[in-house]
């Protein structure tokens, strides 16, 4: 096929995406997805700064079959954060609207991987792009590179956590085609990378769109849930940089990259609470467990809004760590122990307890999270603590031994996001910034490991004995 061969409805679709989705799919885009869809024969760059669940995904299949449909032996590359993620979303995405339209039936074949023109399927092609989890900088670069055609595209998903090399070796590509675009879309996720950028300091050279699912905007996309977006406001608040990214579609503010500011941590440890205002609550230990020479096993008591003075040691093995543990759980009268399980380290602490009659939990930091919104149980503890401490919990005092490491380690933890979700840098780096193992903060995090109530909350009495039923992991929320 020549341009001078195309009907008017491929002249028509070249020029009008928008027109091309509502012939081809028979549906009718929002207003925020006509306005990129139109948008995109006259801009080189778009962006799409969404919150979660608006359909940008659709929008970027959308501008690929029309590119494929309307265009001259196109070449098109996608890219995701990671090859499972494209897979999962766009590539997806692509065979879903493919099927509802025979037109892209008849004259393109989809694989896992490549999309071509049954005619000339050398020349005319969309390609799924990935890059190893060990891949430097030239080899992330390496991804887009090589594509060359008067008419190219590329699409990036998942934009917030892609790297700058792959964003390069596609601008490097618009220098010698005919007609070329790039095609971003992502949550606002991180404070660097192409979205970053694109939304700031290259803003003049993108058309950007930013799309909220704010229940209290007239302009918010209908797709999410208005009921969903209150609900998250209410519990988290407007704040939170998890609704700021999925519910405002806004990039966190950079003093949140970090967990909580030192200030607040020392306000925290200037607090203080009598025993009856935390009577009713549980007594909980949170026991991080050694895993090298240099690192100390801590134990960190805390009841309702009050954290007590940490318990440290060096040098225990399985049966002395399970020996101090039962003494502080017997002295205190603890209603659950959550210990340190992540890697196994944790694991003849563990076996011993249970040799001598308790019941301690093992927790591992890469486990499973209860609230979708983390990336793993370690998140999700840290978060729930930096919570206690602004909704008023006390630290220990200032000169007790271990709280400036504590207040050092959380102040000085950063997160990103996952996809949607909070994710903790990795533990050595922060002890290499720190110089020192988190322990202290990690045991303290232990205590928020799962919901816990008081033991004599589940007792009752019979003539002559006390009956016991209780499990302190009950979630009593």
């Amino acid at each position: 096929m020549t341009k001078a061969s195309r009907s008017d409805p491929l002249t028509l679709w070249t020029d009008h995406p928008a027109q091309f989705v509502r012939d081809v799919f028979g549906v009718v885009p929002d207003p925020w997805q006509v306005e990129v869809l139109e948008a995109f024969p006259h801009n080189q760059r778009l962006a799409m700064k969404a919150c979660k669940g608006p359909g940008k995904t659709a929008v970027e299949a959308w501008l690929a079959w029309n590119f494929l449909l309307t265009r001259i032996e196109p070449k098109i590359a996608a890219v995701s954060i990671t090859a499972e993620n494209l897979a999962d979303n766009l590539w997806s995405e692509m065979a879903k609207w493919r099927a509802r339209a025979p037109m892209l039936e008849a004259q393109f074949e989809w694989t896992k991987t490549r999309i071509f023109n049954r005619d000339s399927p050398e020349t005319w092609w969309m390609s799924a792009r990935s890059w190893s989890k060990t891949a430097d900088r030239a080899q992330q670069g390496n991804t887009l590179a090589g594509l060359h055609a008067d008419n190219v595209l590329f699409i990036l998903d998942e934009a917030g956590g892609i790297p700058d090399a792959v964003m390069a070796s596609a601008e490097a590509a618009l220098s010698s085609c005919k007609e070329g675009h790039i095609v971003q879309a992502g949550n606002p996720t991180h404070l660097d990378g192409p979205l970053w950028r694109a939304c700031t300091t290259e803003r003049s050279l993108w058309h950007v769109t930013e799309i909220t699912a704010d229940p209290d905007d007239p302009k918010r996309s209908t797709r999410v849930k208005a009921e969903w977006a209150r609900e998250q406001i209410q519990k988290y608040g407007r704040d939170n940089p998890w609704v700021l990214v999925n519910v405002f579609g806004k990039f966190p503010p950079g003093s949140l990259n970090t967990l909580i500011g030192p200030d607040e941590c020392r306000a925290a440890t200037q607090r203080a609470y009598r025993a009856e205002d935390v009577a009713a609550h549980a007594r909980v230990l949170g026991v991080d467990v050694a895993r090298f020479g240099d690192d100390a096993s801590v134990i960190f008591p805390r009841q309702g809004l009050v954290a007590y003075p940490p318990l440290k040691y060096r040098n225990l093995d399985g049966t002395q760590g399970a020996g101090v543990v039962a003494r502080k759980w017997r002295e205190w009268g603890a209603d659950a122990v959550f210990i340190d399980d992540t890697g196994g380290w944790g694991a003849s602490w563990i076996d011993n307890l249970r040799r001598i009659g308790h019941q301690p939990t093992g927790i591992g930091f890469a486990a499973r999270p209860n609230d979708p919104r983390y990336e793993n149980k370690r998140t999700e503890m840290y978060f729930e603590a930096i919570e206690w401490i602004k909704a008023g919990g006390a630290l220990p005092p200032i000169h007790t031994q271990g709280v400036s490491e504590l207040i050092a380690a959380l102040s000085q933890t950063t997160y990103s996001f996952r996809g949607d979700r909070l994710l903790l840098e990795p533990k050595d780096q922060i002890k290499a910034r720190l110089g020192y193992s988190p322990d202290d903060a990690d045991a303290f995090a232990l205590t928020f490991a799962q919901p816990a109530v008081r033991r004599d909350t589940y007792a009752h009495r019979t003539p002559g004995r006390v009956l016991v039923d209780y499990d302190p992991l009950v979630d009593v929320a």
